[in-house]
C-alpha cells in the first residue's frame, strides 16, 4: 500500500480575488515538492490550471448564492505515484455527467470548464461528503513518458 509522501491544506473564502493566493500556494508546495520528483513544468502547469477551473467554479457556481465569508478547503496529496488535489464547497451538489460535452466549432453556454478538467486530469470527480460539502477531486498520475 503506497503512503502519502506530503500534504497540505488551504482554507479561503468564496471571493475570486483570492485565485492568486490559491495559486501561489500551489505553485510553492510544487516547487517544494514535485519538482524533486521528476514532474515537468508542463505537468505542473496543467495541474495548476485544474485547480483554477475547479477553484473558480466552486465560487461562481457553487457558491454563488451564499456570503463571500463562506470557506473553501483545498487539500493536496501527494503520492508517489499521484497527485490528489480536493475542493471542498458547501453549495447544492449536481451531477457534472449531465453537463454536455463542447461540440467541436459549436458554441455552448456553459459546460467548458467540465471538458477542460477532463482533459487536464486523469480523473475528475464530484461528489457529495457526509459532513455536507460536495468535493471535487483531481487526480493525476505521474508518469515517466509526460516528462
Amino acid at each position: 500500500m503506497l503512503s502519502i509522501v506530503q500534504q497540505d491544506h488551504l482554507t479561503v473564502k468564496s471571493e475570486l480575488k483570492l485565485l492568486n493566493q490559491v495559486q501561489q500556494w500551489f505553485e510553492q508546495f510544487c516547487l517544494q515538492h514535485l519538482s524533486q520528483l521528476g514532474w515537468s513544468e508542463t505537468q505542473l502547469y496543467r495541474l495548476n490550471l485544474a485547480l483554477a477551473e475547479g477553484f473558480t467554479n466552486a465560487v461562481r457556481h457553487a457558491h454563488h448564492a451564499l456570503p463571500p465569508e463562506t470557506t473553501i478547503d483545498i487539500d493536496v496529496y501527494l503520492w508517489v505515484d499521484r497527485l490528489e488535489i480536493k475542493i471542498w464547497d458547501h453549495g447544492q451538489p449536481f451531477n457534472p455527467d449531465a453537463i454536455a460535452e463542447p461540440e467541436p466549432g459549436t458554441l455552448q453556454v456553459g459546460g467548458y470548464g467540465w471538458f477542460l478538467l477532463r482533459r487536464l486530469a486523469d480523473r475528475v470527480v464530484y461528489e457529495r461528503g457526509a459532513d455536507g460539502r460536495n468535493c471535487l477531486l483531481i487526480v493525476k498520475h505521474y508518469t515517466e513518458a509526460q516528462k
